[in-house]
């Protein structure tokens, strides 16, 4: 089968490991890099300007922000070990951080913001490090709502920053500047082609400048001054350590937003991987902690350099929709794109010159739709009453904390202020409200063991103990037998059924009582194929005869309603569903391993 014949139709050219011609991954590079060098420069310039920085720091803030997407851009592509997401994955200035940025500014200057952008890229690195442990404190519904709040603290801002346009200018001319932006982006969004609609953005600045330099208020002598090729001069702020108390009013939203950010690289690498490949694969979460990795170094060199953060888009994925390739080398053409760009003075200042209203009216896009991207991360798996009530109240509330309607005399003299950003107050009370709701729910009962053959007396009677506690006998109390038996050997390897010597791994076995069954969950240290992996292989090859390794799988392809495979560097982790037997069943149970 050729390789530029996809088997499942998708019609993928290149995968993600495979190499492209020079010409087609130079013209998609500077194709992707045209679509989103202007995030690393707009949201900087947005953030210096309103922060009050000055015109020197401004242009430096501009070239590091480019120069390190472009750097991560292309280490995003590699994998080494635990750094790099291995795919076509883009980095840029993260709007998510735009609102907090601001406040650091105005209050601490520039090397409060590098101390907090320090402190969120190490701490995004701790997340990485440990992605398996905090998988369930990094919930849709938790992260959803933050960035709900995001526009909540920005929005004010740009309103105000529409007008921003120098004395003695036309009444109207604002309010032309950034309608036609408006209106750009939104006409070409709403009516154009699906290449087209990746342009929008890029539209309406043209348009919206367009219309500024019609009344004389796009500034072409900073243009004219900037040099071909240069670099501007380092106003590199160094770090602010004296740890008052607007670092520590700040720092709860900075760490708040880098866990945003994390779940953003999650999803992006995740986004990528379902269209990097011609078959479909489940997520590899080795994959997802090397682009977190990346994520957080390149948010460390930031913090270092002084400019805003960072974060992982997933910009490419309807590009390989559309072109059919996911070639990773791609990406380093893009990273590359944007170094060259870094070090062009002329291109950089023709950015830099746009106006405050048109500036303002791409971020108001851009933060609605972060809104509406908020929402769908809330929504994703469903919604039921105790999610509708963890994400309503303390969105609710960080409104209000926000907006200062919440006891704002209190609020203000609390541990210098920490609750009045609305991010850090909202989010606070949705982790801590979805840490009570599932500290109310049902306890999980564990047991841990040595990982082998030898460990399955010891699950089955834990399964035999936990099926009695719930009452439940018969086919249940048999499946739930059979899984754990065949999830066991699903797991082992050739030289663990032997009994080989080898390294010694322990399996921790944890089983909660659902709804309409169990949950079973098998965390063991990490080796082997994805599980859930070879189950969709079979599942394409259908019911011919087995081979001895695959009666295992086989067998809990039927026993289980659902089979989750979560591979860390560190860490695997099967979770099993078992759902409850429909009523006449009968008693099912393998016993083939005494």
């Amino acid at each position: 089968m050729s390789r530029k014949q996809a088997p499942d139709g998708q019609g993928l050219r290149f995968e993600a490991d495979e190499p492209a011609p020079a010409a087609l991954t130079f013209g998609l590079g500077l194709q992707l890099a045209v679509l989103t060098v202007t995030v690393p420069i707009v949201i900087p310039t947005a953030v210096m300007r309103i922060g009050g920085a000055g015109d020197a720091y401004l242009a430096w803030a501009v070239f590091a922000a480019v120069a390190i997407s472009g750097i991560a851009t292309a280490l995003q592509a590699f994998r080494f070990g635990r750094i790099g997401g291995g795919h076509m994955l883009v980095m840029g200035s993260s709007a998510a951080f735009i609102g907090v940025s601001i406040t650091a500014v105005e209050k601490g200057g520039p090397a409060m913001l590098a101390t907090l952008v320090v402190i969120g890229g190490l701490f995004q690195l701790l997340l990485s490090a440990r992605l398996a442990v905090f998988r369930k404190i990094l919930t849709p519904a938790v992260s959803g709502t933050v960035i709900m709040l995001i526009p909540v603290t920005v929005m004010p801002i740009l309103f105000r920053m529409l007008d921003d346009v120098p004395q003695g200018s036309p009444d109207h001319a604002a309010p032309s500047i950034a309608l036609i932006t408006i209106l750009a982006i939104l006409g070409v969004s709403l009516k154009g082609t699906a290449m087209l609609r990746l342009w929008a953005p890029i539209v309406g600045v043209v348009a919206g400048t367009a219309v500024a330099a019609f009344f004389g208020l796009y500034d072409l002598d900073r243009i004219a001054a900037a040099s071909w090729i240069g670099l501007p001069s380092a106003e590199m702020p160094g770090l602010d350590l004296d740890f008052g108390p607007v670092f520590w009013a700040l720092l709860p939203a900075f760490l708040l937003t880098a866990v945003i950010g994390t779940i953003r690289a999650m999803s992006s690498n995740a986004a990528l991987q379902q269209v990097s490949w011609r078959r479909k694969r489940p997520v590899d979460f080795r994959a997802v902690q090397g682009t977190v990795t990346v994520d957080g170094m390149s948010n460390l060199l930031c913090g270092l350099a002084g400019t805003v953060p960072n974060t992982t888009y997933s910009l490419a994925a309807p590009l390989i929709e559309i072109t059919g390739v996911a070639a990773r080398v791609v990406a380093v053409a893009t990273g590359a794109i944007f170094l060259v760009l870094a070090f062009l003075p002329k291109a950089l200042a023709v950015v830099l010159a746009i106006p405050g209203p048109v500036v303002a009216a791409y971020l108001l896009v851009l933060v609605a739709m972060l809104f509406m991207v908020g929402i769908g991360m809330v929504m994703q798996d469903g919604m039921d009453y105790r999610k509708g009530m963890v994400v309503g109240v303390s969105f609710w509330l960080g409104v209000g904390f926000q907006n200062g309607a919440i006891y704002p005399e209190l609020v203000s003299e609390f541990a210098g202020g920490i609750f009045s950003n609305g991010i850090t107050s909202g989010g606070l009370v949705a982790i801590v409200m979805t840490w009570i709701v599932d500290f109310l729910g049902p306890r999980p009962v564990r047991t841990e063991t040595e990982f082998g053959i030898a460990a399955l007396p010891k699950i089955r009677e834990f399964l035999a103990g936990f099926a009695a506690r719930n009452r439940w006998e018969g086919a249940m109390a048999d499946r739930l037998d059979a899984v754990g038996e065949e999830t066991l050997l699903t797991l082992l390897g050739p030289e663990d059924r032997s009994g080989a010597p080898g390294r010694a791994r322990r399996l921790r076995l944890s089983a909660s009582k659902g709804e309409d069954g169990a949950l079973l969950e098998f965390v063991v240290a990490p080796r082997g194929e994805n599980v859930q992996e070879r189950l969709a292989v079979l599942d394409a090859r259908g019911e011919e005869t087995p081979v001895e390794q695959e009666v295992s799988l086989r067998l809990l392809r039927h026993l289980a309603s659902s089979v989750r495979h979560q591979q860390y560097h560190d860490t695997d982790i099967v979770a099993v569903q078992v759902k409850y037997p429909a009523p006449g069943s009968n008693r099912v149970g393998s016993n083939r391993v005494k």
